[in-house]
């Protein structure tokens, strides 16, 4: 048996896949991190939350974090990018809604989000 997570749409599923054959027995070792690093992630992202501000700054789309264009404590204007998401190949920021400081980033690069996440928060 092999465990796999897949993101499909934006969800991800974590999927056991039964092999035919021997040599199952050396795969659960090495299937074991991958089943365990996507319970890290939230875990890293909650504490964040913690210290959110009061303006969400929203994903308007369902994909994948590419890059973090602010960090905490930053100070953005209205329309700044704060992340930037990819989607469908398209490189997509997600803009400060108004004028701020970042008290939180929620995400990291990589993250799989769906739409209407929050992304970061500002003061």
């Amino acid at each position: 048996m092999k465990n796999y997570t897949i993101t499909v749409n934006g969800n991800v599923y974590d999927v056991t896949v039964e092999e035919n054959g021997a040599g199952a027995a050396p795969v659960a070792p090495r299937a074991a991190a991958p089943v365990a690093a996507p319970k890290a992630a939230p875990k890293a992202a909650a504490p964040a939350a913690g210290n959110a501000g009061s303006i969400e700054v929203k994903a308007g789309a369902a994909g994948k974090v590419f890059k973090l264009e602010a960090s905490v404590g930053q100070s953005v204007k209205k329309g700044d990018a704060v992340v930037i998401i990819e989607a469908m190949k398209m490189e997509i920021p997600v803009v400060a809604p108004e004028d701020g400081t970042v008290a939180s980033i929620n995400v990291a690069v990589g993250d799989a989000i769906e739409s209407g996440a929050v992304l970061a928060t500002l003061n």
